[in-house]
């Protein structure tokens, strides 16, 4: 059974859904004041591993242009609102997402 994601700007976290079930729930950095994350209705284009530097342990690209949900290389920063509008997750949590997502995945992003 396909997964899908859901993320809260608001409460600054990203909740793994199967058949309606929260499977986990994951705390996230999100975009800042200037270059807010933005809310709607996305997919995961890509999967990218080890794309290094500010996108930490993994990249996954969304189908707005230039966002995406990735690692970091400043673990401090979670749970903060810091970004360039990505979501921006501890490095072992985005490897542990990506191997239960596929491209394709529906990303649900609300305030």
């Amino acid at each position: 059974m396909a997964y899908s994601i859901m993320v809260s700007l608001k409460g600054k976290h990203l909740t793994l859904i199967r058949e309606n079930k929260e499977i986990k729930k994951y705390n996230i950095a999100v975009g800042k004041i200037e270059t807010p994350t933005l809310p709607g209705y996305f997919t995961i284009i890509n999967k990218v591993p080890d794309p290094g530097g500010v996108y930490g342990a993994f990249w996954m690209g969304l189908s707005k242009p230039h966002y995406g949900i990735h690692g970091t290389n400043n673990p401090a920063s979670i749970g903060k609102a810091v970004t360039l509008g990505c979501i921006r997750m501890h490095n072992k949590d985005i490897l542990e997402l990506s191997k239960m997502v596929i491209v394709g995945t529906s990303v649900i992003i609300t305030t």
